[in-house]
């Protein structure tokens, strides 16, 4: 990549690192003044957050690029600061959806971008075929997405929050309203449901159906960079996933070899 591609991409990333920055800090004051300390946290949360790409760049001595990193900085804005605190996964059905399908991507292009640099590397005996990296990649992109619903799970139980959204049902099957005990699931039409005395015309799913599908979108996008990266390897270095996939750092790769 020429310095002519390189240097606005990396104005872009800088640009997009103040602005981000500005419109954390302005929310926290206002959160400040609104006495909202959860909020408050979250803010401070997400300023580290943002530390985040620079630091691990820094001391695992890999290269960024800059369509991935910039991404990243609006993944947490998106998440923290837009979801949490001004309440888009309230406001809009869809915004949970897209940031669990984001994440399954970035997560299978930073597990990639890890068994890659391993394969590649010269100290390390592997030559695995580029199929078997896109399989690990989708793998370790699952992984994280299981280990966050954990920890979603965790938050609601331990302390009370509700991250695992509930889910209004009409109907559903169970083996539990079987009246013959029979292992034989029915189907009930929920017409009245009664919690504390309150009358409900459907059914409040708890998490359950929030989890699965946070997992599915995780699996698209997975998927998704999945099938980029087996073209990446292919082409090596060429095509639309080398912009998110993470490499290692020249002087590094030298002194790596230098080492041998």
């Amino acid at each position: 990549m020429s310095d002519q591609e390189t240097k606005p991409a990396g104005r872009g990333k800088v640009i997009v690192y103040i602005v981000i920055r500005v419109l954390v800090i302005a929310v926290m004051i206002a959160q400040i003044f609104n006495h909202n300390w959860d909020n408050v946290f979250t803010c401070a949360l997400t300023l580290i957050l943002l530390l985040l790409p620079s630091f691990l760049s820094s001391k695992m001595h890999i290269v960024l690029p800059n369509t991935l990193e910039i991404i990243i900085i609006c993944f947490i804005f998106a998440a923290e600061i837009l979801g949490e605190v001004r309440e888009y996964y309230v406001l809009f059905d869809r915004w949970d959806d897209m940031l669990h399908t984001l994440n399954g991507f970035l997560a299978a292009a930073i597990g990639f971008a890890m068994i890659d640099i391993l394969n590649r590397h010269e100290k390390v005996s592997m030559n695995l075929s580029p199929a078997f990296v896109a399989m690990v990649a989708f793998c370790f992109s699952m992984t994280i997405g299981v280990l966050w619903e954990f920890f979603e799970w965790s938050m609601d139980m331990f302390f009370g929050k509700d991250m695992q959204k509930d889910t209004w049902l009409t109907a559903f099957n169970s083996v539990a309203l079987n009246p013959e005990g029979a292992n034989v699931p029915v189907h009930v039409d929920v017409e009245s449901v009664t919690v504390n005395g309150q009358v409900w015309d459907k059914y409040l799913d708890i998490g359950l159906y929030d989890t699965m599908h946070d997992l599915f979108v995780n699996f698209l996008g997975a998927v998704t960079f999945s099938i980029f990266g087996l073209v990446y390897i292919k082409n090596r270095g060429k095509g639309f996933a080398a912009r998110f996939i993470p490499t290692l750092r020249q002087d590094k790769k030298e002194r790596s070899s230098k080492s041998a």
